[in-house]
């Protein structure tokens, strides 16, 4: 690909910030020039953030999440730019779509109508949902960036990483992606696990997914040429089958990104020491909770389709089928003729509300909880999820060599994991 204009403009030393100890709020005089637009300065005569002072495990926490965040408000923008509301599909209401990206340009949504059209089987405010979480991740990724600034902490910039190509439909910016949402691999196990009641992943219980064919090959999410934008009369929707595969590859897309982030929140608020960033942390994630039952909801709505992914640019000969969840038929048993009430309570549509289970200690009972929350390892497990899914596929050439993105974050990872809680 030709070389891209960057989104991100700003860059910051790796692992600077264990050089300096304890990080104290009189310390945060951190110039603008040094971060962008993004960060601003922060003078100690000006700026009362309530006292906390994160230690060096603290602000490991943060960096990591910090770049996690990152991650999502990349992957994120490629939804909105495409799948978002506008006034020419008809999905924008009264409120205007003011998104405007971490450095406050506005953010073009709503390009590829037919994937939108796709989108809307799902529910009619998929395009709205798509622009509010962007909205949400582009704060949370800024937010975090001018808190750690605060604090005298470096901040994690990416930017030399962003050189993945975008989606070549008309009108999305050329500019380069952090995320390949072209080749995912989509995990979509956290559909049976909030609806198990005996099972838990702290406990070491595994799950099925809820659409198998996800988990294998390599499927699209996103539009990667008009080519992919398909229309048929003979639709309901006036969508092609095709391009409702990417559409509903998104829907369960979604649900898989922000069920991780609902975990790892909690996970890491166990290795924090200072009040205050605790505080950030149990304040954050449960938006990505609310963003997880959302999605979970809307994706049930997806109906019976089967599509092989050849013949379009970009191709990679996948094949996904999305089942009738509702039949009490497990769709990863196919010999399976007669529905059963127990495969229903795995996979039944509407059954969203986390199922109460073991936790903790089986003789404790059960209770309805967010799961997993184990912390030992959270951070590398949830970037290796993130791996495995295929979203950064493209940082590493052909012939093996990496450009040192998927390496940086593994090494943000272990500082996070190292973090330990701490007392007075």
């Amino acid at each position: 690909m030709k070389k891209n204009d960057n989104m991100f403009t700003r860059n910051a030393s790796r692992r600077a910030f264990l050089t300096k100890g304890t990080v104290m709020a009189g310390a945060a005089s951190v110039g603008a020039s040094a971060f962008g637009k993004a960060i601003p300065a922060f003078a100690s005569d000006e700026f009362d953030d309530g006292g906390g002072k994160p230690n060096k495990g603290d602000i490991a926490i943060l960096r990591f999440l910090q770049a996690l965040e990152t991650i999502e408000a990349d992957l994120w923008r490629q939804y909105a730019e495409l799948g978002g509301p506008s006034v020419a599909t008809g999905t924008q209401g009264l409120s205007p779509i003011d998104l405007t990206d971490q450095n406050g340009k506005p953010v073009v949504t709503g390009l590829a109508p037919f994937y939108i059209g796709g989108l809307l089987i799902l529910d009619s405010d998929m395009p709205q949902y798509i622009a509010d979480n962007t909205d949400d991740e582009f704060g949370h990724e800024v937010w975090l960036k001018n808190y750690l600034a605060s604090k005298g902490a470096d901040v994690v910039n990416l930017h030399k990483y962003a050189s993945l190509a975008p989606s070549r439909v008309t009108g999305v910016p050329n500019i380069g992606r952090l995320t390949n949402l072209t080749q995912l691999t989509v995990d979509t196990t956290w559909w049976q696990r909030y609806r198990s009641d005996r099972l838990n992943p702290d406990l070491g219980d595994t799950f099925e997914n809820a659409i198998p064919s996800l988990a294998v090959g390599q499927h699209t999410a996103i539009p990667r040429t008009n080519a992919d934008l398909i229309a048929d009369p003979g639709q309901d929707s006036g969508v092609g089958i095709h391009t409702q595969a990417i559409a509903f590859t998104a829907g369960f897309h979604f649900g898989t990104i922000e069920q991780g982030g609902s975990s790892l929140y909690p996970a890491l608020a166990q290795r924090v020491s200072d009040p205050e960033v605790l505080r950030v942390l149990l304040s954050i994630g449960p938006t990505e909770t609310m963003h997880f039952q959302t999605w979970q909801d809307k994706a049930g709505n997806a109906t019976q389709i089967t599509d092989m992914d050849t013949g379009f640019p970009g191709s990679t000969g996948a094949t996904v089928t999305f089942p009738d969840l509702n039949a009490g038929l497990d769709p990863n048993n196919p010999s399976q003729s007669n529905p059963l009430p127990g495969v229903a309570d795995q996979f039944q549509t509407n059954l969203i509300m986390p199922e109460p289970t073991f936790f903790l200690n089986r003789k404790l009972g059960k209770i309805s909880i967010i799961r997993p929350t184990e912390t030992k390892n959270a951070a590398k497990n949830a970037l290796q999820g993130l791996i495995d899914s295929g979203l950064f596929i493209g940082h590493t050439s052909k012939s093996g060599k990496s450009d040192g993105f998927v390496e940086f974050l593994r090494d943000l990872a272990e500082d996070a994991d190292e973090a330990r809680r701490q007392f007075d």
